[in-house]
């Protein structure tokens, strides 16, 4: 007998938060995410997201197995930015079983139907701030940090749902070597041409980390708010964020571009550290997992080139490829071995076409679906 159950309890939470642990057990490229990290992201109160929106786990048996998982999602912020009645879906997990995919998607619309909204968006794990999408190409390895890892057949499930395309996602990778060393010629070219219009590419000053995380949340939210779905994120989000990040930041890898005082653009690259936390069983870090973090880490070789953003009035004046450049630079004196850069948009031919002159090789896929309700 297969059954829904809502989401109530921390015993339940912790079954929500381990479900993918026995769901991809022997899967070689599956990255178990950290338990103290999703608990308090699904904890009202741990998170600021709960401060002006609201979600709802629900857990599939079959008996007294766990087969499956999802949340339902209000993300205000997003209704009210759009003027809009859309709901989100995220936290899919599942066994290879259309009816149990049809529970758990029936569970989230209703729950969504019931708050009077009209559709739902997925996946999105709280916004297109987080970790969201599927993957439906290249699944030959393990996802680099914070990006979505699913089996193949997921896809079918969602389309059998009844869900359907909204827009898909970009990822691409370079590797040490494998890159277009004219474009990096000319990067020294563009930031003397730069300087003469007083604009200069820095790295960001990590002992003046809280004003320097303010300053970017303003570029940030400036330089995205034209993207499909963005989010302006809120000062305590960002800053939860930040805090987050700045555990496994390495400040070479991340460049702001300033004229005379004023952040116009920024660019964020960090370790891959999902080739660490692949050794942490279940996503403990006690009584060893910690340790086996501090050893892993040191052994990072791989790049998430997580965000480049330039504000409106400062594009297409080569910052883009000068902040590319430094990243490639560090990239280069650091020895590392190969750097990903996700995500963008499948129409972002501006973005896409300046990863690609450079020597990014398009290698992964992600898609975002819709369905009204």
């Amino acid at each position: 007998m297969k059954k829904i159950v809502a989401v109530n309890d921390k015993t339940q939470l912790a079954a929500f938060i381990d479900f993918p642990h026995d769901l991809y057990q022997g899967d070689p490229n599956y990255v178990p995410e950290l338990f103290i990290a999703q608990r308090d992201l699904l904890t009202p109160g741990k998170h600021p997201f709960f401060e002006h929106s609201s979600l709802q786990c629900f857990l599939a048996y079959e008996g007294d197995k766990v087969v499956g998982r999802i949340a339902a999602i209000q993300n205000n912020n997003h209704n009210k930015i759009y003027e809009a009645t859309e709901g989100h879906w995220g936290f899919f997990d599942c066994i290879n079983d259309q009816e149990v995919a049809d529970l758990l998607f029936t569970a989230a619309r209703e729950w969504l139907k019931a708050r009077q909204l009209t559709s739902m968006m997925g996946p999105v794990n709280f916004s297109t701030n987080e970790v969201n999408a599927l993957l439906i190409q290249g699944f030959d390895g393990p996802p680099v940090v914070q990006m979505p890892y699913n089996p193949p057949y997921y896809l079918q499930l969602i389309e059998n749902a009844g869900f359907s395309k909204k827009v898909d996602l970009r990822a691409y990778k370079f590797f040490a070597g494998d890159y277009n060393d004219r474009s990096m010629r000319l990067v020294a070219a563009l930031e003397s041409r730069l300087k003469r219009n007083k604009i200069i590419i820095r790295k960001i000053n990590m002992k003046d980390f809280k004003n320097e995380v303010t300053k970017v949340r303003e570029v940030y939210n400036k330089a995205w708010d034209k993207n499909m779905g963005f989010v302006p994120t809120t000062d305590k989000e960002f800053e939860y964020l930040a805090n987050d990040l700045k555990l496994i930041i390495d400040p070479d890898f991340v460049y702001v571009a300033e004229q005379e005082g004023k952040l116009v653009a920024f660019s964020l690259a960090i370790p891959d550290i999902n080739t660490a936390l692949i050794k942490i069983k279940r996503g403990r870090l006690f009584p060893l997992g910690l340790l086996k973090l501090l050893w892993y880490k040191r052994k990072v070789k791989g790049l998430r080139i997580m965000a480049l953003g330039v504000v409106d009035g400062y594009r297409k004046m080569g910052i883009e490829a000068c902040l590319y450049g430094s990243i490639i630079k560090a990239f280069q004196d650091k020895k590392f071995e190969y750097a990903e850069a996700s995500w963008m948009l499948d129409h972002n031919d501006l973005m896409n076409s300046a990863i690609e002159q450079i020597g990014g090789k398009l290698y992964r896929k992600y898609r975002l679906f819709e369905k009204s309700i």
